[in-house]
């Protein structure tokens, strides 16, 4: 079984992003079953009113058409880092990772919980996503065959607390497609990964942005696929492209069977006691 990650520099046009993901899927390995993830912002990368513009209801679609037809006819689980979905009776949207098992069926949603309103030393300077999203408000783990998908976007990646709970829910493979700036991921994209794979024994898949986008955003790139034990199995420093790693289940059960540290867990017991 075969992880891939797909690294973008997507811009403020579907159609644009459309050929540039078109033509890295076409450079996907031959191996199947295979788990594809597309970065944060796969879709469409600029500001509120491209972001509008390009949103659509949830399940309801061009856009969600086509990516359903790609996961269908390359009979692939694709993993769509997120798109803008529409809220009902509301200006606001919700950024969204959607899930499509090898027969184009959408098996899972879920919209990031954590929105990444910051002041970064960069170029752009002053990040507001809740000026145009809503968070969501439900955990996601979706069963498939590489194992528990446990579904994340981007900044979730700062609250441990949520991987825990996905690990709680029985996740074997944490989804962290990201569009990580490039300041706060040269200082922090790895050891954050690494400890999101070490605490929860989990494989991790991050596809990332990469490079200069619209409204001076600098996106980091080095999508990554890190292993149960934190050891990096394929990076991507810069540039489009791809890389790809191989599930290996008996290290997933290895790791947790010699250090069992679910089953050591004692944070739950110690508050019940203080009840």
């Amino acid at each position: 079984m075969e992880l891939v990650a797909l690294q973008l520099n997507a811009g403020a046009s579907w159609p644009a992003n459309q050929d540039r993901i078109t033509a890295l899927l076409e450079r996907l390995p031959p191996r199947r079953p295979l788990l594809v993830q597309l970065p944060e912002n796969a879709v469409v990368f600029g500001n509120r009113e491209a972001v509008q513009e390009v949103a659509e209801p949830l399940g309801d679609g061009p856009v969600q058409d086509c990516l359903a037809q790609w996961a269908k006819q390359l009979g692939i689980w694709l993993v769509v880092g997120s798109m803008p979905t529409r809220i009902e009776h509301s200006d606001k949207l919700h950024a969204s990772c959607l899930v499509f098992n090898e027969q184009g069926e959408r098996v899972a949603c879920y919209h990031k919980l954590h929105l990444f309103d910051v002041d970064v030393a960069d170029g752009h300077g002053r990040y507001r996503e809740s000026a145009t999203f809503m968070p969501g408000n439900e955990l996601c783990v979706v069963d498939s065959p590489f194992g528990r998908l446990g579904l994340s976007i981007c900044y979730d990646l700062r609250f441990p607390e949520l991987y825990r709970a996905l690990r709680d829910q029985g996740a074997d493979i944490l989804m962290v497609p990201a569009a990580f700036t490039r300041v706060t991921g040269k200082a922090h994209w790895l050891p954050l990964l690494q400890a999101r794979a070490i605490e929860n024994q989990c494989y991790v898949l991050a596809a990332a942005q990469v490079g200069e986008h619209a409204g001076g955003r600098q996106t980091w790139g080095h999508s990554l696929i890190l292993d149960p034990w934190g050891e990096i199995c394929a990076c991507l420093p810069d540039g489009e492209g791809l890389i790809s790693a191989s599930l290996d289940q008996h290290r997933l059960d290895s790791v947790r069977r010699q250090m069992p540290v679910a089953q050591h867990a004692r944070l739950r017991a110690v508050w019940r006691d203080k009840e």
